[in-house]
């Protein structure tokens, strides 16, 4: 087995940025930072198999139809989410109309809010 090359010195001037206000921003200068690491080993030759059989999982076409996959289906519970609020609307008005009917049919109205029985 060949030696391993030796890594060269990360730049050590390397300034990432202004500090992270929130954990989120936070978890992302970690993450780049990381990423930052890998790719160097990775040029280096001295990156270990998981980090480059990570990478080489990352750029392949099922993780890509996986995440296409996770789109869609946040895609497809925003819209059962708005359905959800139409609904909620079209009850609504369902009421307000029956309301209307009522009154055309010469019964009591009783006052906006209170419950009503057929």
């Amino acid at each position: 087995m060949p030696p391993r090359k030796q890594p060269t010195v990360a730049n050590q001037n390397h300034v990432p940025g202004p500090p992270a206000t929130t954990p989120e921003e936070r978890e992302q200068q970690l993450t780049a930072l990381a990423y930052n690491l890998v790719e160097q080993r990775l040029l280096d030759g001295t990156a270990t198999s998981q980090e480059t059989t990570y990478f080489l999982n990352q750029g392949s076409l099922r993780k890509q139809l996986e995440l296409e996959k996770l789109r869609r289906e946040n895609s497809l519970l925003a819209a059962r989410e708005e359905q959800i609020g139409k609904g909620d609307r079209m009850e609504e008005l369902l009421e307000r109309a029956m309301r209307a009917f009522k009154g055309y049919a010469g019964e009591e109205i009783p006052p906006e809010g209170e419950e009503f029985y057929a």
